[in-house]
């Protein structure tokens, strides 16, 4: 008997029980269903960690000055004034590998017309804006000459400028920083969210000259030329562990901290950060997807159980088959097609629902979704298997009854 005979008999028995075939199916339609959420679920959340990560930047390093201890308090990393603009130049100068930038930050109210925002101001050098591998959406960068002479030039982030100019062009337009005039001579491209869900692109870089003398500073702040905290961004294609033991060693020495002595500046290599933060994402989509195929497994057992109950139910109509002539092998296969259709058709059904039910938590919850080919293959797949693991059983002891007491049963 051919595939087509037994798919034919398989479909004429299921539709002789209609209600009890749907019932059958329902556990593998919700099984397969939470299987496309949940994977579709985990994969958008994965893929909102790598779009952090490609926005942060790749290949990062994060230097921050030391602690300070006031009447025997450690106020933590950051307390401190333990980097200058000379250590970022020592870095650029003699680690070939690596390109390091300064960062001077506060806050400040800014001021356009009737319009104004509070917002983060980045006192900084053009070299910040390679290293954030951050493009500008129009205008243009720091020149030399704005940096040596502490030009009132600024760029603004995507973020600042709807906020305060909205439609309008924002460049060559002059805000108000702390009430003093800046000119913008660009405008950052979007960056997104950060890894803490705070906004990139609500920021003002300004030359840090400026910001040191004009916004931010303080007069021995200007003297020593400190900075909040460097950027570094290790050379593609290295391993930036290599890159941050060379920038602590040189860091170390122009600090002339002692062997055995703690660094007085705290280094953070992004790349593990952002690296564990991936691997996290990637396993808690992982243990959805797992916990969603219980309820495939527990749709396999009832798929087992009602072609037993059927099974019991045709032994005579199995009996008076094998007395006209069917073999074992065409009774196997009526009963496992009959197993295989309904959980197939189940999961057809399953994967419908699933993207419908990914679709509506996406339009209404507003999370992340990212529904692929590949795990509506992988969920059918898996209801395939389902339906011959768990219909062998039944379809083996069809097969292997007595024609006789077949007949004779009732």
């Amino acid at each position: 008997m051919n595939f087509i005979a037994l798919l034919r008999i398989a479909l004429r028995a299921l539709a002789v029980n209609k209600l009890r075939s749907a019932l059958t199916m329902l556990g593998i339609v919700i099984g397969v269903g939470a299987v496309i959420v949940m994977i579709a679920v985990g994969s958008g959340a994965q893929a909102r960690v790598e779009e952090q990560i490609r926005a942060l930047g790749s290949n990062l390093l994060l230097v921050m000055p030391g602690s300070t201890t006031a009447g025997g308090v450690r106020m933590g990393f950051g307390s401190g004034s333990t980097l200058t603009e000379d250590d970022v130049l020592a870095i650029n100068r003699e680690i070939p590998e690596a390109l390091a930038a300064p960062a001077l930050r506060g806050s400040a109210q800014v001021i356009w017309g009737n319009s104004n925002w509070s917002t983060q101001v980045f006192g900084t050098t053009p070299e910040y804006l390679d290293v954030r591998q951050w493009a500008l959406a129009s205008g243009r960068s720091f020149e030399a000459g704005e940096m040596a002479g502490a030009a009132k030039v600024c760029l603004i982030g995507a973020t600042v400028a709807k906020q305060l100019f909205g439609t309008a062009d924002p460049l060559d337009q002059s805000i108000r920083i702390k009430r003093i005039p800046f000119t913008v001579i660009g405008v950052l491209d979007v960056k997104g969210q950060s890894m803490m869900g705070t906004d990139q692109d609500d920021l003002i870089l300004v030359p840090i000259k400026t910001a040191r003398s004009r916004v931010l500073g303080t007069a021995s702040a200007a003297r020593n030329r400190t900075v909040g905290t460097i950027w570094v961004k290790a050379a593609d294609g290295l391993d930036t562990k290599v890159v941050e033991e060379n920038v602590r060693g040189l860091l170390r020495q122009r600090h002339r901290v002692q062997a055995g002595a703690d660094d007085d500046f705290s280094l953070r290599n992004l790349q593990e950060v952002m690296a564990a933060q991936e691997a996290s994402s990637r396993v808690l989509a992982l243990l959805l997807a797992a916990v969603a195929s219980v309820s495939l497994l527990v749709g396999g057992i009832g798929i087992m159980n009602i072609m037993l109950v059927s099974v019991t139910e045709r032994t005579r109509e199995i009996g008076l088959r094998m007395a006209v002539g069917a073999r074992t092998r065409d009774i196997l296969g009526q009963f496992l097609v009959e197993a295989v259709t309904l959980s197939l058709i189940g999961g057809l059904i399953g994967v419908a629902l699933g993207m419908g039910t990914s679709i509506a938590i996406a339009e209404f919850a507003g999370w992340r979704i990212a529904i692929s080919p590949q795990a509506i293959v992988l969920a059918v797949a898996f209801a395939f298997v389902i339906g011959v693991f768990f219909g062998f059983y039944p379809a083996r002891k069809a097969a292997r009854l007595n024609p006789v007491e077949a007949l004779r049963f009732e």
